[in-house]
C-alpha cells in the first residue's frame, strides 16, 4: 500500500494522505517557535502513541456477496467497482480531527466498496442498483467533511458504499455573455479556476478546502469561501442544479428569478447528499481581476476591530477579503512566522485584500471606517503572508497531532449585537469542559465571514489531553454545542451539519423543520439508501412498522 492509488489518483492532484491532510509531501513538522509555545500554553503535552501503518490497520471484510458484485460490475466496469482494504479504507470518512484520531486506530470501519461513475447516467444507475440490492450509498468527492457526513453508515441496509464523483469532473459549457459556467459535481476548486481562467473568467470561492474539495460538495455543504466579503457564499453563486435521486432526476434553474413556487433548488444546497446525488452546477461567474491590494491592520482589542468590520459592511463594504483575529490567535500567528519578540503582544489583528475594479477607492473607504474604529495601518505584509498560506492550516492541525496536543475547529455565527456574547459563550465552554477533564487548553477565535446583519466565529482549540483524546472532546463538543444553541448561535456557518450536528438540528429549525426535511427524503429516497444518519437521525421513524 502508498501513498497513490488507483480509487484515488487524479491527473494533477495529489492524492490526501489516508490519515492526515492534503500533499503527503507537506507534511512537516512543528515550527520550532510554535513547540516553544506550547508548554507556556498548555503545560506537559502526553507523548502520542504511535499512528498505525495502513498496512497494518484492521478492517472487517466486505459484506458484498459475489452476486452483488457482479450487479455492480454490470453497471459499472470491473476497474471501477474497488473492494481492496486501501479503496476502503481511503474512504472511510473526512478530515476532522476525530476522523484522523479515528484512523490511528488499529481497529477501523470502512465502506464495503468504492463505486467510480465518470457520467450522470452512471450515478444514476449507480442508485438504481442500490435500491435494489439494497445498499447504503455515501456520496463522497473530495473527502474534506469535517461533521462526520462521510462516515460509512450503512444503517438498516445489508452493505454501504463510497460513491466516488473524483472523476465526474470538468466544464460542461461556459457563457460569457451571461456570465454563467456549467461544472460537473466532481471538479475540485483548481481545477475549476483553471478551466474558467482558460476563458478569462474566475469563480473565485476559496474555503481553506479549496485545493481538494469540489464543486457538488460545496453545493451539498453550503460552503462559505474566504473571499466571501467580495463574492458572497458558494450558495448565492449557483444558478442551476442537476442531480439524481432514488426517484428521479431534476434539474432546477432555468431562468435567472423565477416565482414559480418555493425554490426548490435550495432544498438540495446543504442537504449532504442525503436527498440526491448532485452531479453538475450551474453558476455564476466573473472576468478574472486584474488587480489585487493587500492591507493588513492591528486594533487594541476584538470589540474594536469587530466594530470595524460592522461598520464596513453596514456601509457598503468594498473588500474582497475581510477577517479579524482575536488577540489569542494575532499572537500565536506572530509565533508561526517567527516573531516570538512579538509574541503574546495583545491586540487584535485584520486582514484586507482587494480584487477587481476601482480598488483605490474602495480601499480609501474601507480604511477610512477601519480607522474611526480605532484600527491602525500595518502595511501589506501581514494579508500577503496569510493569502500565502491561506490553505496550510490543517498541515499545522496533523503535526500538532503528531506532537500529542489535540487541535480541532469549529464555526458559529449570530448578529453583530450578540456576537460577543456568543464568543464568550463558546470559549467558556470550551475552557471548563477541558478543565474538567483535568486539561489545559488555549482558544483562538476569528471572525471569517461577515454580513450587514452579523458574522461568523470560527475557533481553533488547543489542549493538552490525556487519555482519550476522542472521548474527551465528544463530550467538550456536545457542552459547546449546547452553549451555541443556548446564546443563539447557529449549529453551524459553514461546515455543515453531517453526523455530528445532527442531535442539535431540531433546536435550531424546530421539530416542524426537521419533519419537512424528513418528508423530502421519504418521497426522493423512499427506501433510505442515501447518506443513513446524517443531517437528521431517523426520517423513517414514523413510517418503519406501518
Amino acid at each position: 500500500m502508498n501513498d497513490v492509488h488507483p480509487a484515488t489518483q487524479r491527473d494533477g492532484v495529489t492524492p490526501m494522505r489516508w490519515n492526515g491532510w492534503g500533499d503527503p509531501a507537506k507534511a512537516k513538522e512543528l515550527p520550532f517557535a510554535v513547540r516553544a509555545l506550547l508548554p507556556v500554553l498548555l503545560g506537559r503535552v502526553p507523548k502520542p502513541p504511535v499512528p498505525v501503518k495502513l498496512a497494518d490497520v484492521r478492517i472487517a471484510d466486505s459484506a458484498l456477496t459475489e452476486a452483488d458484485l457482479v450487479a455492480l460490475r454490470g453497471t459499472l466496469s470491473a476497474e471501477r467497482v474497488r473492494t481492496d482494504a486501501e479503496s476502503r479504507l481511503r474512504h472511510a470518512g473526512g478530515r476532522s480531527t476525530p476522523d484522523l484520531l479515528r484512523r490511528r486506530r488499529q481497529e477501523q470501519e470502512a465502506p464495503d466498496a468504492v463505486l467510480l461513475p465518470t457520467t450522470h447516467d452512471e450515478v444514476a444507475a449507480c442508485l438504481a442498483m442500490a435500491v435494489d440490492l439494497d445498499l447504503a450509498v455515501i456520496p463522497f468527492s473530495g473527502g474534506t467533511s469535517v461533521v462526520g457526513a462521510l462516515d460509512p453508515e450503512r444503517g438498516t441496509h445489508r452493505a454501504v458504499l463510497s460513491l466516488d464523483l473524483t472523476r465526474l469532473s470538468g466544464l460542461v459549457r461556459i457563457d460569457p455573455v451571461a456570465g454563467e459556467a456549467v461544472l460537473r459535481a466532481g471538479t475540485t476548486g483548481p481545477e475549476a479556476e483553471r478551466l474558467l481562467a482558460e476563458h478569462g473568467f474566475e469563480l473565485g470561492h476559496y474555503p481553506q478546502s479549496f485545493r481538494y474539495a469540489t464543486i457538488g460538495g460545496f453545493a451539498a455543504a453550503r460552503s462559505s469561501g474566504q473571499n466571501s466579503a467580495g463574492f458572497g457564499r458558494f450558495e448565492t453563486m449557483v444558478v442551476g442544479l442537476r442531480v439524481v435521486t432514488p426517484t428521479g432526476e431534476i434539474e432546477l434553474g432555468r431562468s435567472p428569478g423565477t416565482a414559480a413556487g418555493p425554490d426548490l433548488m435550495r432544498l438540495f444546497l446543504g442537504s449532504e447528499g442525503i436527498f440526491g446525488v448532485i452531479t453538475e452546477v450551474r453558476l455564476r461567474v466573473h472576468p478574472l481581476p486584474e488587480q489585487r491590494l493587500f492591507e493588513s491592520w492591528t486594533f487594541p482589542s476584538f470589540e474594536a476591530g469587530a466594530e470595524g468590520l460592522r461598520l464596513v459592511t453596514q456601509q457598503g463594504g468594498g473588500a474582497t477579503v475581510l477577517r479579524l483575529s482575536d488577540e489569542a490567535e494575532t499572537s500565536v500567528s506572530l509565533a508561526q512566522i517567527g516573531k516570538i519578540g512579538k509574541a503574546m503582544a495583545k491586540g487584535a489583528s485584520a486582514i484586507t485584500v482587494y480584487e477587481g475594479a476601482n480598488i483605490e477607492e474602495r480601499r480609501a473607504r474601507v480604511s477610512a471606517l477601519l480607522r474611526e474604529a480605532g484600527g491602525t495601518s500595518t502595511g501589506e505584509s501581514a494579508a500577503e503572508e496569510w493569502l500565502e498560506g491561506r490553505f496550510d492550516g490543517p498541515y499545522l492541525r496533523d503535526s500538532l497531532l503528531d506532537a500529542g496536543v489535540f487541535c480541532e475547529t469549529l464555526e458559529t455565527a449570530t448578529t453583530w449585537s450578540n456576537l460577543h456574547a456568543l464568543r464568550d459563550a463558546v470559549t467558556s465552554a470550551l475552557k471548563e469542559g477541558f478543565a474538567d477533564a483535568g486539561a489545559k487548553s488555549f482558544i483562538m477565535c476569528h471572525v471569517s465571514h461577515v454580513y450587514p446583519t452579523g458574522a461568523s466565529l470560527y475557533f481553533t482549540i488547543l489542549a493538552g489531553v490525556r487519555g482519550d483524546q476522542l472521548a474527551i472532546w465528544e463530550g467538550v463538543k456536545s457542552r459547546v454545542n449546547d452553549a451555541i444553541i443556548a446564546a443563539d448561535g447557529t449549529i453551524s456557518h459553514h461546515h455543515a451539519v453531517g453526523r455530528d450536528h445532527a442531535p442539535w438540528l431540531a433546536e435550531e429549525i424546530g421539530e416542524t423543520g426537521v419533519r419537512i426535511i424528513a418528508a423530502v427524503k421519504r418521497e426522493l429516497d423512499p427506501t433510505g439508501i442515501l447518506n443513513p444518519g446524517a443531517v437528521i437521525a431517523d426520517p423513517y421513524a414514523s413510517t418503519r412498522g406501518s
